[in-house]
């Protein structure tokens, strides 16, 4: 059966001599200021951890940081529209790139949830780690260590992040969630507590470019994706949009909350893409 994966992938232009020059300049000032402002954040976090423990007071405003800097860096154009909810909880997005890391953490303090695998790639691996990302195996095993894993986070105040999708997306359309991992939002130490919040990450391309163009999905490799958006001549935007969050005992299933949330996350999306 063919599926929205088994569409061509859009075809990146050469980059030119500027295009590498931005390629230079944009990855020279990005890299460093992501890998210096790590090595700044693991020398607070020395101190931080002791101290407070789960609880993390200063670090994730670091990362805010680096990432709400990308966006100048990269010259994409940055909008948020809702507010972060306070309350305890986690929070659900729609996946379209590797650039999500920098889009979702400059609109909010915020931790992943990623698959283990990322924990193992060259420099983001130690990048996610490093920030608190909480990591998932699909093995069955681990499934209650990753249960008290996350209800411990929850209830140190950590909002995590998840994307219900299992996968990253063309960018112009939201895939179904699976409910599976809304599994843990059930937990009864946090039920009576617990919030869900989500939020729909849309791209904007440059002007006449694909519409997918800040998609990473499929077998895309990350190198050429990465070159591309660093020798663009004009970069395209990026909104985040908040949508008001919902108690999870207001829902009486995970498939039920799964269902809600997608509803919400696609009915943001542009409907000229066909969503």
């Amino acid at each position: 059966m063919t599926t929205w994966r088994d569409v061509p992938e859009p075809v990146a232009e050469p980059i030119g001599p500027m295009g590498w020059v931005r390629v230079v300049l944009r990855g020279g000032v990005l890299g460093g200021l992501t890998y210096g402002c790590l090595v700044l954040l693991l020398i607070v976090r020395l101190v931080e951890r002791p101290l407070f423990g789960l609880q993390r007071p200063v670090t994730p405003w670091i990362t805010w940081f680096v990432c709400r800097s990308a966006q100048v860096i990269l010259g994409m154009r940055y909008r948020v529209r809702g507010r972060p909810m306070r309350q305890r909880g986690a929070i659900v997005a729609n996946h379209v790139s590797w650039l999500d890391i920098f889009t979702l953490n400059a609109a909010d303090r915020i931790y992943f949830v990623s698959k283990a695998e990322v924990a193992r790639w060259p420099g983001i691996g130690w990048l996610a780690r490093a920030t608190g990302t909480v990591f998932i195996t699909r093995n069955g095993a681990d499934a209650l260590a990753q249960k008290t894993l996350f209800t411990a986070r929850l209830r140190a105040g950590h909002r995590l992040l998840f994307f219900p999708e299992g996968t990253s997306t063309d960018g112009i359309r939201v895939v179904p969630f699976k409910p599976t991992l809304f599994a843990a939002f059930y937990d009864p130490a946090l039920l009576d507590t617990m919030h869900i919040q989500p939020v729909t990450v849309i791209y904007t391309p440059p002007h006449g470019a694909d519409a997918r163009y800040y998609g990473w999905w499929g077998e895309m490799p990350f190198g050429p994706n990465l070159l591309k958006i660093l020798a663009a001549r004009r970069q395209g935007g990026v909104e985040v949009v908040f949508h008001p969050p919902v108690a999870v005992r207001d829902f009486p299933s995970r498939k039920a909350l799964a269902a809600h949330c997608e509803a919400v996350v696609r009915g943001a999306m542009p409907t000229v893409t066909g969503n």
